[in-house]
């Protein structure tokens, strides 16, 4: 479990699209995903740190806000791996996923409206092992180890039943 009350960092949510799915996404446009696993990866460095951002995303939202929003109705959350680093390694776990065999763009600038990654959305058409997920991660962590969150502490850490 992550340990302080409402710590900051950065998150990847591994979530399952069971169907193939299109949503307009907002200035993104309509948007299209294929079944398999997308991860979305985040930071969340403001008010209310992971805890509320990783339930906020847990959610189904009635007014979206992230990109992920649009699509929240369509996939099922899976887990999440955390860093509670004060480093801002958003961009560099995205760059790391990225990398990883199997790995594709599913929606250009999906998730990077505020930076010049080419996404912050991942697919994969299967699910790549907890290892693979922890030694990319680890890799772009500067040191810090991330923790991997699945369902059950994923609902225990936000509250929210997954």
């Amino acid at each position: 479990m992550v340990d302080s009350s409402d710590p900051l960092g950065t998150y990847a949510l591994l979530c399952d699209v069971q169907h193939h799915v299109s949503a307009r996404v907002g200035a993104l446009g309509e948007q299209c995903l294929d079944p398999g696993l997308v991860v979305y990866v985040g930071s969340a460095h403001g008010p209310g740190g992971l805890r509320a951002r990783l339930a906020h995303h847990c959610r189904t939202p009635t007014r979206p806000h992230w990109h992920l929003d649009y699509l929240r109705a369509e996939i099922s959350i899976l887990g999440a791996w955390v860093s509670t680093s004060a480093d801002l390694l958003e961009h560099r776990w995205a760059a790391a996923l990225r990398s990883m065999r199997g790995a594709a763009i599913p929606a250009a600038g999906f998730g990077a409206s505020d930076c010049t990654c080419p996404a912050h959305l991942l697919w994969f058409a299967r699910r790549p092992s907890a290892e693979r997920f922890r030694r990319a991660l680890c890799a772009a962590s500067k040191g810090c180890a991330p923790r991997y969150l699945g369902p059950k502490r994923l609902s225990s850490f936000t509250g929210i039943a997954i």
